[in-house]
């Protein structure tokens, strides 16, 4: 092994991609507002679900890849600017609402507890091969589910059995497509960094 590839960041433990853009404190905090806004414009990319009141939308997947891209802390941080944003007013949550009152506030807590978990299993290298980025995309999913839908049920009044059938089952299919986008783009964006590097 050359002395430059062992000394690539793309190679070494712990890295996430976004610290291969050299490091800064203004680096950071354009990342954490970068990543904020893709999430708010990722939501715009929404359908109602007819008999639901969560949409389905880009923001879940863009809240995954932006904790997987930037790591915990700035993945935690981006989507804390998200969530507090759009609570203060600003029209960036699914279908350009605001606030904290609608039922789907839920999925927006599950985003920032799946964007740092996510971004703590890429610096352990879950974003590198397609099956771990998988399981990394599958726990993401599944912690925003684990919000979202119990919060759908206190705040509408639904059953939990209910909150199921209208915040998760109809959204399966759609997260294993963002899966299956995600499983190709991360470890192929590693693989290229590897070249380059």
């Amino acid at each position: 092994m050359s002395t430059a590839a062992a000394t690539a960041p793309s190679l070494r433990a712990g890295t996430v991609l976004a610290d291969l853009i050299p490091a800064s404190r203004a680096r950071d905090i354009a990342l954490v507002v970068g990543g904020a806004a893709l999430t708010g414009l990722a939501a715009q990319l929404s359908v109602p679900v007819p008999g639901s009141p969560v949409p389905v939308s880009g923001q879940t997947f863009a809240a995954l890849l932006v904790g997987t891209a930037l790591g915990a802390r700035r993945g935690f941080l981006a989507l804390a600017l998200y969530a507090v944003a759009g609570m203060a007013g600003v029209p960036w949550f699914a279908q350009a609402s605001s606030g904290y009152g609608m039922p789907s506030f839920g999925y927006i807590l599950g985003m920032l507890l799946a964007s740092t978990v996510v971004g703590a299993l890429a610096r352990r290298g879950a974003d590198r091969s397609v099956l771990r980025t998988a399981g990394a995309m599958v726990l993401g999913s599944a912690l925003i589910y684990a919000v979202g839908v119990p919060y759908l049920a206190l705040a509408t009044g639904m059953t939990f059995g209910q909150a199921v059938a209208a915040g998760l089952t109809p959204f399966l299919i759609g997260d294993a497509l963002k899966a299956a986008l995600a499983m190709g783009a991360l470890p192929a964006a590693w693989k290229l960094v590897g070249r380059k590097g």
